[in-house]
């Protein structure tokens, strides 16, 4: 039997759905994503720690759950919003259902929702927190509380509790990944250009990952704001002191910046889907790009050994950075969807090529 459910937002607007996935009450920073595909990557992506999902794209699940496309091995959503879910998915890849999966996770969903109008919302008055709740009755005082709720020890949430080794045949390299919550594509982009990775937790020290001799170290994605992770930034700051190449990507191409003196801010509604427009400067194309964020590198503080190479096509926010005295580069976005532009490019730098 279907279940009634309610949707409040910090601004005290209240959407109407029905339950899907687990049953309860959740409290999380509502975003959207506006990707028409990839909602299990979506899912077990670990840069969404603590946020309700939004799928801007009206029918989910259609082809059921696949593990092979998993990104994690969990979901770290707070709660899943759409407006259709299919109950009778249809795929040769096919495991099993959403609504399943979501029950297996412990994710609460709800449908039947208005997702344009919330999302209009959200874009208009910026990404807010919300409850799903069995009442609307008391829809002000709850709205009223969402304000004070913010996402504690994101990375620290997500990260790897201990090291792990991904060999690669006939391994060129050796690559330390920081994880503050890494996907699995990163890790086989790697190694499949020949880079043995050697993932670590987020709090590893500079100098536990020089002793171990990498040719390159890559700062991975992440959730939650950057500037809240002290102690990685400083060890960071050491790492590029050291000279070894690095890579940062999304959060980590945050914490790269802040490492070296410059500011990130938080963006009115973020940067979230597989079709987010990019601009290479250098070269002067644009590239469709997976983006996951809500934070932004400040370009203009940025010091004089830096270059902006990417830009964003819609708000012209930062989306790429160059250092020209150290052997380093970070971009915001996903660079899988570059066709292994930017990996390929930290591997010439490992190999000299700066």
């Amino acid at each position: 039997m279907e279940k009634t459910a309610y949707l409040v937002l910090q601004n005290g607007q209240v959407f109407q759905g029905k339950r899907f996935g687990a049953d309860g009450e959740i409290t999380g920073e509502i975003v959207f994503t506006t990707a028409m595909t990839g909602y299990l990557e979506t899912l077990t992506d670990p840069s969404y720690y603590g946020q309700m999902v939004v799928q801007t794209f009206p029918a989910i699940g259609n082809y059921g759950v696949i593990s092979a496309d998993f990104e994690s091995d969990s979901s770290h959503v707070k709660a899943y919003i759409v407006r259709e879910w299919c109950q009778e998915p249809s795929n040769f890849r096919c495991e099993g259902t959403l609504d399943a999966f979501l029950k297996e996770k412990n994710i609460i969903g709800l449908y039947d929702v208005d997702t344009r109008e919330l999302t209009k919302i959200i874009r208009r008055e910026g990404v807010m927190n919300a409850k799903i709740t069995d009442s609307a009755e008391k829809a002000q005082e709850i709205a009223n509380e969402l304000a004070a709720c913010k996402i504690c020890d994101a990375v620290q949430a997500v990260s790897c509790k201990e090291a792990a080794e991904y060999s690669a045949e006939d391994a060129k390299h050796k690559v330390v990944m920081m994880d503050f919550g890494t996907k699995a594509c990163v890790v086989n982009e790697l190694v499949n250009r020949g880079c043995t990775v050697v993932k670590v937790p987020y709090n590893t020290t500079a100098e536990q990952i020089l002793a171990m001799a990498p040719n390159g170290v890559v700062l991975s994605n992440g959730p939650a704001d950057p500037a809240e992770n002290k102690q990685v930034i400083e060890q960071v700051a050491q790492l590029c002191k050291a000279g070894v190449p690095v890579f940062g990507i999304s959060l980590g191409h945050q914490l790269l910046a802040l490492a070296q003196g410059a500011e990130t801010y938080k963006l009115k509604y973020g940067h979230r889907g597989a079709n987010q427009p990019v601009k290479d400067i250098k070269n002067n194309k644009v590239f469709v790009t997976a983006q996951n964020h809500g934070y932004a590198v400040k370009a203009d503080t940025l010091p004089s050994n830096a270059e902006v190479t990417y830009v964003n096509v819609n708000d012209g926010s930062c989306e790429g950075v160059k250092y020209n005295n150290i052997p380093a580069f970070s971009v915001q976005f996903n660079p899988e969807g570059l066709a292994g532009y930017c990996y390929d490019e930290f591997v010439s730098l490992m190999e000299g090529e700066h």
